[in-house]
């Protein structure tokens, strides 16, 4: 939910004429990260669970490279960017660390 409030806040920053562009595409895949982290969580088996989790980790990517863009077009700072795909690591790392340990219940290691 952080990465969600960061990642608005910065957005209001963007251009006008970003609204319905980089902006809006940036909103959609922050509240994609939370989201399927939460619908999947509430499933009933945990190969559902990995299935949202897995789209998570496409959101993510889809965040690095939007940021990535931003900072190109000069939007934001390389130093905001660079403190934001910390954050974006980090989700990174406790979503690799959670799938491991879902896998490894499935198959009852």
């Amino acid at each position: 939910m952080e990465l969600v409030e960061i990642l608005y806040r910065l957005t209001q920053q963007f251009p006008k004429h970003e609204a319905y562009g980089l902006t809006t595409q940036i909103r959609r895949a922050a509240i994609s990260v939370a989201s399927n982290i939460a619908e999947g969580h509430t499933r009933e088996h945990s190969k559902e669970f990995l299935h949202h989790l897995s789209m998570v980790q496409g959101s993510l990517a889809e965040l690095e490279t939007q940021l990535e863009i931003a900072t190109r077009l000069e939007y934001m700072s390389s130093e905001e960017l660079e403190r934001i795909l910390q954050q974006l690591s980090s989700v990174g790392r406790q979503l690799y660390a959670l799938r491991n340990s879902l896998l490894h219940k499935d198959t009852g290691s």
